[in-house]
């Protein structure tokens, strides 16, 4: 007879697991082959089991061997450094609403259209209002002729991009003059011929001696407000100047550093193809109270 058992066995510091030898009888013999001579012979299995036994062997236990096993870090969760490093250099949207940032051009040319082509309308009794048909027809021409003059001389604004740890230093740390000059380049003008063409006429002596032809002149593209390193407010405008070096604009350097000024330094830096950067930076940081 064959006798098949079963050895539950643990030492007692493993986790104060029993010990205990248990006897099975055998499985039924298998059912005869084909052929009579060859059988297969009764053999004894020992069967080793370990198993938690016992009340000592709580799920507490088990979930402080688990906690002890280190785990791998998750590479898809963000460090902190590049959260807070991304969030810094976030693009603050400009969604306030300003009538700067509408061209009259387009109002006028709207209204006076409007006007006109409803007052023909009315005169030749196409549309209601006959008796104001005068009138609007007085008033839709000339405001026509208004908004298509404005329309001609619009100067359209340049793109402003500010990162979000610049804005709260505008306010706090850039000078009247970098403020003011934000606000010129945002919003829309009429009769110039470019942004900033003033100072751009004084610093590169249009014609003069020394200075460049007009048509060779820089034309500003956007601006650009951020932080520098050492934590002081910059404003940087990025001008397109196909004919002009490098070092057109570093000669220049300390005359832009007197225009724009006081309490600004100016820095020339070389951007993609023929563009160049003219970093104004606020001499005030949040460590120095602004004067």
């Amino acid at each position: 007879m064959a006798i098949r058992a079963s050895l539950v066995s643990s030492h007692p510091d493993f986790y104060n697991r029993h010990c205990f030898l248990s006897l099975h009888p055998p499985p039924p013999p298998p059912r005869p082959h084909s052929n009579p001579t060859r059988s297969r012979p009764n053999t004894a299995a020992l069967f080793i089991h370990f198993g938690p036994i016992g009340p000592r062997f709580s799920s507490r236990r088990h979930s402080e061997l688990l906690s002890s096993i280190p785990r791998a870090a998750d590479s898809t969760q963000p460090s902190p450094t590049s959260v807070s490093s991304s969030s810094d250099k976030t693009i603050v949207p400009d969604d306030q609403f300003s009538l700067a940032k509408v061209s009259f051009g387009v109002i006028g040319l709207s209204v006076g259209i409007s006007l006109l082509g409803y007052g023909f309308g009315a005169y030749f009794n196409v549309l209601p209002g006959s008796e104001w048909s005068a009138l609007m027809l007085t008033y839709g021409f000339p405001l026509a002729i208004i908004g298509m003059a404005l329309k001609y001389a619009e100067l359209k604004p340049v793109p402003c991009l500010t990162y979000s740890d610049a804005l709260p230093l505008r306010e706090a740390y850039a000078t009247p003059i970098l403020k003011q000059v934000r606000n010129d380049v945002i919003r829309y003008r009429y009769g110039d011929e470019q942004h900033l063409d003033e100072a751009l006429k004084r610093i590169f002596q249009y014609g003069q001696g020394g200075g460049i032809p007009r048509r060779s002149a820089p034309i500003l593209q956007k601006i650009r407000e951020e932080v520098t390193e050492d934590g002081k407010y910059c404003l940087v405008l990025v001008f397109e100047a196909k004919a002009l070096q490098l070092s057109d604009f570093e000669q220049r350097q300390a005359k832009f550093t007197s225009f724009f000024g006081p309490g600004i330094t100016a820095e020339i830096a070389k951007g993609e193809r023929d563009l160049f950067e003219v970093r104004l930076i606020s001499n005030t940081n949040a460590n120095t109270s602004p004067s």
